[in-house]
């Protein structure tokens, strides 16, 4: 069956286009969807089809028409998964780095939704196709626990919850730098970087509110490497990596935001392996924690450390245990 969506855009608010505010406040669908959509009429402004460059500019509704579900066009893919949590509306993953989470160019197959497409049995229509609704994104190397939704109604529940701020997520990263003071806040908008278009920046030209909350939970003072836990406000793409990138406090091992071969400066040789060996960052999505949409109960889901980062933090903790 059809479904249909109802949004209000507020008064009080600056104008927006309607794409963006689509985009914004249904994350289950993807832009290429979103664009289908109004190009086919199916995006009512005030009672009219619009046109995804008309500006909102308080107090329009609209109304969505999301097409009967189709077949996924990701394949099931029989990929072992580590559940930490199911039932009939939603399941959570604890997500090894290096898989990707959701079918891209480059990255059509081994993903986290053809291996829930495989695990999941019993899956309605999210967004218009039958596929798992992945509601949050973990980057393809960084580890940890992750929620996708089964039905439709679940998603639009877990997305107003992401939405709204409500969501608790904390991650664990090891930072090079000696982080101060013991916590902190780093509130930066974030964008496509303007002139690396695979990365992110808080110098883009249209950038959105980001905010990080930072623990320091033990520093390594020879090596210059601190333990950090972060609780995110937001959610924006790579937050934490550019956030405490330009801080000067580079996630260990990011290939992208670690300012260079920055490992290689640790004269630690065993620690300095380790580091070289893990070949990704050093970042892991410990816990997540949300009201179920169904039963009103409080989740919260961990993930201990993987192997990889444990033994890194294992070699440190012993390296700085008091001598008896």
């Amino acid at each position: 069956m059809e479904q249909t969506l109802h949004l209000i855009f507020d008064r009080g608010q600056p104008a927006e286009r309607l794409d963006r505010f689509l985009a914004d406040n249904l994350p289950e669908l993807t832009r290429s969807q979103l664009k289908k959509l109004i190009d086919d009429g199916r995006v009512l402004l005030d009672g009219l089809p619009a046109k995804a460059s008309v500006k909102l500019k308080g107090g329009e509704s609209l109304q969505i028409t999301l097409p009967e579900p189709a077949p996924a066009l990701a394949l099931p893919q029989e990929i072992p998964l580590s559940v930490l949590y199911e039932d009939s509306h939603l399941i959570v993953i604890d997500k090894p780095a290096g898989m990707v989470v959701h079918p891209a160019p480059g990255h059509s197959s081994g993903t986290l939704v053809n291996a829930l497409l495989h695990h999941c049995t019993d899956l309605a229509g999210v967004g218009g196709t039958l596929r798992p609704g992945i509601v949050h994104r973990l980057d393809k190397d960084t580890s940890g626990v992750l929620v996708a939704s089964k039905d439709d109604a679940t998603h639009v529940h877990l997305a107003a919850q992401f939405k709204a701020h409500t969501i608790e997520r904390r991650y664990l990263a090891l930072v090079h730098g000696l982080v101060s003071p013991d916590s902190g806040t780093i509130d930066s908008a974030i964008g496509r970087h303007p002139t690396e278009r695979k990365r992110m920046s808080s110098q883009a030209r249209s950038g959105r509110r980001a905010v990080t909350h930072w623990k320091v939970l033990q520093r390594f003072d020879q090596d210059r490497l601190s333990l950090v836990e972060l609780r995110l406000e937001t959610g924006r793409t790579h937050q934490i990596r550019v956030h405490f990138s330009e801080q000067h406090w580079p996630i260990v091992a990011d290939p992208v935001y670690g300012h260079g071969s920055r490992g290689n400066v640790l004269v630690d040789p065993q620690l300095r392996q380790l580091v070289q060996g893990l070949h990704r960052q050093a970042l892991h999505a410990r816990l997540l924690g949300f009201e179920h949409p169904a039963s009103g109960d409080h989740l919260q889901l961990t993930s201990p450390l993987p192997a990889d980062l444990q033994a890194i933090l294992d070699y440190l903790e012993d390296k700085y245990r008091p001598t008896p």
